[in-house]
């Protein structure tokens, strides 16, 4: 491998590093307030997708067997 390869990639990670500690430094720690908000939100639409898998499941297993 050239060096003129190798420093591209050295370039290409730092940089890349340097973006992600960029995002780290601007995140902050979610309030409880957020957080529970948070949670409830993806848990209404962990259960809402279940529901709508368990809807198309009787829909196309159970109600041919009864027709």
């Amino acid at each position: 491998m050239d060096s003129s390869k190798l420093n591209i990639s050295m370039d290409s990670i730092s940089s890349g590093l340097r973006a992600h500690l960029r995002v780290l430094k601007l995140a902050k720690k979610p309030s409880r307030e957020e957080f529970l908000t948070i949670a409830k939100v993806a848990g209404i639409g962990i259960l809402a997708i279940g529901i709508m898998g368990f809807i198309i499941y009787i829909a196309m297993v159970e109600i041919p067997k009864l027709v």
